[in-house]
């Protein structure tokens, strides 16, 4: 069974793709072909995709999601991607970006870029003919300083101040697609900073089977308040967020890898085959080998 991750560093020693620029942070691709000959793929970043020409399309975590000429598919950290077509004139422009970088683009909006990814799963925007140019010019821009040799003072300072401008002029798009999302003021000790941060814990982990006692001690909350929050800002308690989380990593790893049961259970962090067997027949109605071979 063939299966890839795609982490900074998978993109990095990959000597097939066409990779702009790079650093701790930031990875832009003007090509990836190669990643569209893969049965499955998960991407452990958040990825903003632009397609220039043609049509791509695939499933994210099962669902289905097409991208075409004047799309930007937004592709959230630690979701699998997996079934992809292509058209022969397909092109498209990729930007990965750490959980981080985000953040420290977005401030204070960070909450309309979690709210559009995980509440209302918006995960592809079509711009308006007029819109497309600002997007491609700020990636031609890009390209500009990216080709200036890397000694040359502020280069990734300046890189960066390009990609949060586009970043920021993103979220303006989401906000015209869903005008509900309420404007946040900069305050860590709002229930909604809370929620926002919860979210951003869940998402960017690579071991999501954790309790919610474990989450609120991050955040220095009770578990109580936590799951009171979730239940207010998007009518999921902690322990439904964390379950619909769980049950992703679980199909992903069932059905597109190659791993054992029992290291898949060890992976999953639970405590031995047995609980992790009841666990998927609870909510799959079968037992890990019969979900893996349907």
């Amino acid at each position: 069974m063939q299966q890839k991750e795609i982490t900074f560093q998978s993109l990095a020693d990959n000597k097939d793709i066409n990779i702009g620029y790079s650093d701790n942070d930031i990875v832009i691709v003007d090509s990836i072909q190669q990643f569209v000959e893969i049965t499955s793929a998960r991407v452990s970043m958040s990825a903003i995709a632009v397609c220039t020409s043609g049509r791509i399309q695939g499933l994210m975590n099962g669902k289905e999601i097409t991208l075409v000429k004047n799309q930007i598919g937004i592709i959230p950290p630690n979701v699998i991607i997996s079934d992809l077509m292509i058209t022969p004139d397909f092109n498209i422009r990729v930007v990965f970006l750490s959980n981080s970088i985000i953040q420290s683009f977005l401030r204070e909006k960070i909450h309309v870029w979690n709210e559009m990814m995980y509440i209302h799963e918006l995960h592809v925007i079509t711009l308006k003919e007029e819109d497309f140019p600002f997007y491609t010019g700020i990636y031609d821009i890009l390209q500009q300083c990216i080709n200036k040799p890397s000694d040359i003072p502020y280069r990734a300072d300046v890189i960066q101040a390009f990609l949060r401008a586009a970043i920021l002029a993103l979220c303006g798009a989401m906000r015209m697609m869903a005008p509900d999302v309420a404007d946040e003021q900069a305050d860590a000790h709002t229930s909604n900073s809370y929620f926002h941060r919860f979210l951003d814990l869940l998402h960017a982990g690579q071991r999501r089977r954790r309790s919610v006692e474990s989450f609120a001690n991050e955040l220095c909350i009770s578990p109580k308040y936590l799951s009171v929050i979730c239940k207010k800002h998007s009518g999921k308690t902690a322990n439904e967020w964390i379950r619909e989380c769980v049950l992703e990593d679980i199909r992903y790893y069932l059905k597109e890898t190659d791993l054992s049961i029992k290291q898949i259970c060890h992976q999953m962090g639970f405590p031995n085959p047995s609980f992790f067997g009841k666990y998927v027949k609870q909510h799959f109605g079968c037992t890990p080998l019969e979900y893996r071979n349907n």
